[in-house]
């Protein structure tokens, strides 16, 4: 099967059209290939025919992706794929050492596998099991390895010497730091759900609402979805966090009808704004009678519009709508007032925009056409839900005719006011100079007659 909106599909002729069309059939077909049939011209000793069967590779690591999302012990499942990776190795080495062990002529001396002449050494399990060991010992440099005598000998143990310093003293030494990496790298894209498992099992909660809570974060890890967008993206310049973020999510909210006759720059300032949402199945986006803090712009996925019972779908809604703008915008009219108008349900994992009311005010001032859209949406869809008082529409149209009347007549009064205070200042100020300069000229004529009665008496 393979996921549709987060739901699983399992209809046979889709995943038939689906996984012919995809680029790893033609590896799926090479890897199954009967190569095997060359046995029957080689023989059993040349089992490098079934090589082939390598291609699956790809898978195997798929396989391993998809199930360390999916557990519950991430941690115990990276060990056990590391040291997966280790045996395999092991194998492999050990499968060299026998091919080598059979060009040299098998019991030729003390370093290659015995003969097989002797009692119990023709079983092949006891063929494997002893590669395997010597191989062990070799990679591991664990014990005392058979000594070599031929430069052949020499070159094999050299080689697996070099192997193990390089790889297995490196892969076994920095366990811990390789996990403790792995998980430092996911906690700066995904939130671990580890902390929320665990307070769920404290205060015994589970069932269904923890299935939902795992499904949530296997979502978010599945479609490489984030979370907390803007804190992966904080330590960026102002300028080059809004492209990166353009580059992300433009394509989508050019699919919004709003949006699509905005330039560039208005997006990439809109697109720093938008926080992304990603809600799972069944999950209910917003309630009638919830007061409306944030609208919403469908990226992916399909919403339904639900009626009061929960169950009957009055409308599906798709990528490239929006909705919650009512509760929003101040409509002339509307009973609800800030409240919802409709209960909106997740169908699937649906991946949304949310922009707050704070965000969207400053947003509709840049784009008054915008606003006049909303608007008129809005009073289509109050009408239709019979939630529109069109008597009480006319009457706030009427009082704001008027209060904008009063405002223009209180403008004009205080503009009027305004002049006559500024002419009252003209002549304070002018009262004013004119009484300084008669101040000053009594002042200067004291100052002669003070003299002149100072020398009357002499």
């Amino acid at each position: 099967g393979f996921l549709e909106e987060g739901i699983l599909v399992q209809d046979r002729a889709r995943i038939r059209r689906r996984y012919l069309r995809s680029a790893g059939f033609p590896w799926d077909v090479a890897s199954v290939l009967p190569t095997d049939l060359l046995y029957l011209h080689l023989g059993l000793a040349v089992p490098a025919v079934r090589a082939n069967r390598c291609l699956r590779t790809p898978r195997l690591f798929e396989a391993f992706d998809r199930r360390e999302t999916r557990t519950a012990h991430p941690y115990a499942f990276r060990i056990a794929k590391l040291m997966l990776y280790v045996f395999v190795t092991i194998h492999w080495n050990g499968c060299l050492y026998f091919a080598l062990s059979t060009h040299l002529g098998l019991g030729t001396d003390a370093w290659v596998y015995p003969n097989a002449s002797r009692p119990g050494f023709a079983r092949p399990l006891r063929q494997y099991l002893h590669s395997f060991y010597i191989s062990t010992l070799i990679l591991t440099t664990v014990g005392d390895t058979p000594e070599p005598q031929r430069e052949e000998e020499f070159l094999f143990m050299t080689a697996g010497f070099l192997l193990a310093v390089l790889g297995f003293a490196t892969i076994m030494g920095s366990m811990s730091s390789v996990i403790a990496n792995m998980n430092a790298a996911d906690a700066a894209f995904y939130p671990d759900h580890g902390p929320v498992q665990q307070y769920l099992q404290a205060h015994g909660v589970g069932g269904r609402l923890a299935r939902r809570v795992s499904g949530w974060h296997q979502h978010l890890r599945a479609h490489r979805k984030l979370a907390e967008e803007r804190g992966v993206l904080r330590h960026l310049p102002d300028r080059l966090r809004a492209e990166v973020a353009a580059s992300v999510h433009l394509p989508a909210l050019r699919k919004v009808s709003l949006f699509q006759s905005c330039e560039r720059g208005v997006l990439e300032a809109l697109v720093l704004k938008l926080r992304p949402q990603v809600f799972s199945p069944g999950e209910f986006v917003c309630r009638t009678g919830d007061v409306g803090r944030e609208m919403y712009f469908i990226r992916e996925g399909r919403l339904a519009v639900v009626a009061a019972d929960g169950i009957t779908r009055l409308a599906i809604l798709g990528e490239g709508l929006y909705f919650g703008e009512i509760s929003l915008i101040n409509i002339r009219g509307n009973r609800s007032g800030n409240r919802r108008t409709a209960n909106i349900q997740s169908i699937g994992y649906s991946d949304l925009f949310c922009l707050s009311k704070e965000d969207l005010t400053e947003v509709l001032a840049e784009f008054p056409s915008a606003r006049a859209l909303m608007e008129a949406k809005g009073r289509e869809i109050l009408l239709r839900m019979e939630k529109l008082d069109v008597h009480a529409e006319a009457a706030a149209a009427a009082a704001e005719e008027e209060a904008e009347c009063r405002a223009r007549a209180l403008e004009a009064a205080l503009e009027a006011l305004q002049t006559r205070v500024a002419r009252l200042l003209a002549q304070l100020e002018s009262s004013a100079f004119k009484l300084a300069l008669r101040i000053g000229r009594l002042e200067s004529k004291a100052r002669r007659r003070g003299p002149a009665r100072g020398r009357a008496p002499a």
